[in-house]
């Protein structure tokens, strides 16, 4: 009997961990869609989707561990079969919605009314066709895309486009002031990093050795600690989003969601200071917030998708003075890999029109599961707050302020000129 007692409580046990379990997982249900609104108009500004890390066979990668690296099904940088299979789950998730509210017929042949532009690297490309996949599995979208494959569109490059030893002087000395203390706090992360790569030379990783780079038609970079742990730090995410078996992709350390968050970190913090201090936001996400801009003004278009890089999503926010967020299931705090910015346009019963900025992205299990969406079962959803910028109780911005919000950036960035 007590035999018996003591598998129940062990079959207990288990139960109460799988709910736990799942319970974590959970994030709070918001939804897309405003009761009461008819949507008119998305745009949307994507990050591409699961790719291969920057650097291939033979890199820094390879010599910062004895372990050997998830084999990827694509080349470096160039989207994974997987980062497909999960972006034209979230095209198909946008199908319904759209479908849901009445702004796109499900399955249309139709595409005219739409634009799909990316940045011409292998990864955004084919993230944009698959999202399309997704959203018009009957249509013949064309993905527009400006220049040769592989080189940088200059709408999407994060780039110094102001020639001024002042400016230059002057981001660095706020870029120092708004994160020094955010890169000597990441010890601790260095430390969780040296041990899951069983780093040969752990004495490498320091906090006080970062150099700043601001240059006119460059893109802001570092020198330092912070640049080899960036590589390394996303390398080990991607290897968690794409390996089934959670101790292998931590090289055979079993490690908490909350660990996996402390080596995201590292580059987290390197996409912070490179892009999203004032006097830099402004400038790299000058071009793209004039085309967001345009998209949202277009007559006639219903649906923009534009896709590029977490550079772009996080600069754009930044630049608009979203307040400081954290994302709830998700180990990139920002701008999780597939990620959407989305502007989305309802005119309301009063007759004026109003706009919902959201972040959308897939969770940390939709991810690791590729998990199909549904509007039961949707991604989940951040709506977006502006510092001094008042939304109404349903969670919706005026068109005015919104316009003036983009009017402010771009006039920010002509006044440093």
């Amino acid at each position: 009997m007590k035999k018996i007692i003591n598998i129940l409580l062990v079959i207990l046990c288990i139960v109460l961990v799988g709910c736990a379990s799942v319970q974590t997982s959970e994030v709070e249900n918001v939804s897309l869609s405003h009761e009461g609104y008819k949507l008119e108009k998305v745009v949307i500004l994507s990050r591409h989707n699961i790719r291969a890390p920057m650097s291939g066979n033979g890199s820094v990668l390879d010599s910062a561990t004895p372990h050997e690296w998830f084999e990827w099904s694509s080349g470096a940088s160039e989207l994974s079969v997987k980062g497909g299979v999960l972006e034209t789950i979230m095209g198909q998730y946008f199908r319904k919605w759209l479908d849901s509210e009445g702004l796109i017929k499900e399955n249309t042949r139709v595409a005219d009314n739409v634009r799909f532009y990316a940045n011409s690297k292998q990864r955004t490309i084919a993230t944009a066709r698959y999202f399309s996949a997704g959203l018009f599995p009957n249509a013949n979208v064309m993905v527009e895309y400006h220049m040769d494959t592989d080189a940088m569109d200059p709408v999407f490059t994060p780039q110094i486009l102001i020639d001024s030893e002042a400016y230059q002087q002057a981001a660095i000395a706020q870029i120092k002031e708004q994160f020094s203390d955010d890169i000597e706090d990441l010890a601790d992360n260095y430390a969780l990093l040296t041990y899951v790569i069983d780093s040969p030379d752990p004495r490498s990783f320091r906090t006080d050795d970062t150099a700043f780079v601001i240059k006119q038609f460059a893109e802001p970079g570092l020198t330092g600690t912070l640049k080899l742990g960036c590589s390394l730090s996303d390398a080990l995410v991607l290897q968690y989003y794409e390996e089934p078996d959670e101790i292998k992709a931590a090289f055979g350390k079993k490690l908490t969601v909350s660990q996996w968050k402390d080596l995201s970190e590292i580059k987290d913090v390197y996409g912070d200071v490179l892009f999203t201090t004032p006097l830099v936001s402004v400038v790299v996400a000058h071009p793209l917030l004039m085309e967001i801009e345009k998209e949202m003004e277009a007559e006639g278009r219903v649906f923009s998708f534009l896709c590029g890089h977490d550079s772009n999503v996080g600069s754009v926010l930044a630049a608009l003075g979203a307040k400081e967020y954290e994302l709830e299931d998700s180990i990139e705090k920002k701008t999780p890999i597939g990620c959407k910015l989305v502007f989305s346009r309802w005119r309301g019963e009063d007759g004026n029109l109003y706009w919902s900025v959201d972040l959308v992205y897939q969770t940390i299990q939709q991810l690791r599961e590729n998990t199909v969406l549904s509007l039961k079962n949707g991604p989940a959803v951040y709506h977006v707050e502006f510092e001094d910028m008042d939304c109404n109780a349903d969670d919706l911005y005026t068109d005015k302020a919104l316009k003036d919000r983009f009017d402010g950036a771009v006039s920010k960035f002509f006044d440093l000129m």
